[in-house]
């Protein structure tokens, strides 16, 4: 019995080592990768560099024009998807009552998540710019990422809904409130931690991608206005990085770049956390 105790701690606390070692591993790499990005981008972030655009003339190397573009685009999708994203996880979760057509839904979405991205690029750039006769620019690229981001959305928003208590639901019917101002007032209320999640989820795919951006959005480093830059070539901070590193072979304004992108998805992430926490209180 003794015997069977002993081996029984021992290999508790051999898994428990596993768990440590694991966590650190995790965390360890993160630091490393970060810390990597900041030590050899920062000493090459100036002023200069993100306050200008890039000029063959006077010979300086400018990103303004791809921060700017990188705003846009994550405009563009996230006011597209949102409505469509969350009025598809509230139609599966709350009025659908096909089995079929339900199951149907969320096995395109679980198929549209593991499709590379290169080939929404390949399919953006024949649907949006050769079918609709879009020229490359923010509008056909924030419309290719709507298509690859909206699964993440409807996913994170369903579970979330899934996560309201049904009594909250057949208390507000109880006291006379119609199915969608239950939905209105009462589910999606207490489900804004799921929509925020899905929101960061996505806006990180959506700085972060740069295969998909490369057929539609273009490779422009000319500095343009909102309205010009939806039918004009734009390179994002991503599409400029890849510009920089691998046909320039400017590695130090690479780095910089990938440490602009570490700070721009952090100030995202807190921003959408910040705004999540607000419409939980207001409501």
């Amino acid at each position: 019995m003794e015997k069977l105790s002993l081996r029984r701690r021992l290999y508790c606390g051999a898994l428990r080592g596993l768990m440590y070692f694991a966590a650190g591993l995790t965390g360890a790499l993160l630091v490393f990768l970060i810390g990597y990005i900041f030590v050899r981008g920062l000493p090459h972030l100036t002023w200069e560099l993100i306050s200008t655009q890039t000029s063959y003339l006077k010979g300086t190397v400018g990103i303004l024009p791809n921060i700017l573009n990188t705003l846009y685009i994550i405009l563009v999708a996230m006011v597209v998807v949102l409505p469509i994203g969350v009025g598809a996880a509230v139609y599966l979760t709350e009025y659908a009552s096909n089995p079929k057509v339900a199951s149907a839904i969320e096995f395109a979405t679980e198929t549209l998540t593991g499709i590379p991205s290169i080939l929404f690029g390949l399919v953006g750039m024949l649907f949006f710019i050769q079918l609709l006769g879009l020229k490359q620019g923010i509008l056909a690229g924030g419309l290719t990422l709507v298509i690859m981001i909206l699964p993440t959305v409807i996913r994170t928003t369903q579970e979330s809904l899934k996560t309201v208590p049904q009594s909250y639901r057949e208390g507000a019917l109880a006291l006379g409130a119609g199915k969608f101002h239950m939905i209105r007032t009462v589910v999606l209320p207490n489900a804004v931690d799921g929509i925020v999640t899905g929101c960061i989820l996505a806006i990180g795919r959506i700085v972060g991608e740069s295969a998909a951006l490369l057929f539609t959005a273009g490779f422009g480093l000319v500095l343009n206005g909102f309205k010009t830059a939806l039918q004009s070539s734009s390179a994002t901070l991503t599409v400029a990085l890849y510009v920089y590193a691998s046909e320039r072979g400017e590695t130090n304004v690479a780095f910089a770049i990938a440490a602009i992108l570490m700070v721009l998805t952090l100030f995202l992430n807190l921003a959408a956390q910040l705004a999540g926490r607000k419409l939980k209180r207001k409501e």
